[in-house]
């Protein structure tokens, strides 16, 4: 069951790194490019927005709840990469960039298309895979031993 919900946890944190990322990277792209002598805001929230999506993958990287939380964002985000390093037109193909889609995603396909030829996702995609090779992730809980283990004794202790 908690593979199950691994599973879960890992589509619901490749689709956080996909648009979340992409859109961040975006706007602080464009952002960032014209310096204002004021506090821009969409600036702010680009960073919010990466500091989030930060927090999520290490959140699910330093967690216990499956390897496979970890497995299925590195596996699309490596294999994306391979496409991109053996046909780099088919990889882009990937991006959303159709002008009839919602205005959010193309501002995320545009950050998507920046972090993929910069090796962002290749980086993130073994950072993300390094868990998975830890047997401890593999193991369930023994929960039930070890409350056996510590049971009531009836030998007076020091403690």
């Amino acid at each position: 069951m908690r593979h199950f919900v691994g599973v879960l946890i890992g589509v619901v944190v490749t689709a956080v790194l996909l648009f979340g990322g992409g859109w961040a990277m975006q706007k602080a792209m464009a952002e960032g490019a014209t310096p204002a002598t004021t506090g821009d805001v969409q600036l702010w929230i680009a960073l919010g927005a990466m500091a989030g999506v930060g927090l999520v993958v290490g959140l699910v990287v330093a967690g216990r709840v499956s390897p496979l939380a970890t497995f299925v964002p590195s596996m699309v985000l490596l294999a994306w990469t391979v496409v991109y390093a053996l046909d780099m037109n088919r990889a882009l193909s990937l991006v959303p960039d159709d002008p009839t889609m919602h205005e959010l995603l193309l501002q995320a396909g545009n950050g998507v298309t920046a972090l993929l030829t910069t090796g962002v996702f290749a980086l993130l995609g073994v950072a993300l895979f390094i868990p998975v090779l830890m047997p401890s992730r593999w193991a369930g809980r023994l929960e039930d031993d070890e409350e056996e283990e510590y049971g009531e004794s009836t030998e007076q202790g020091y403690y």
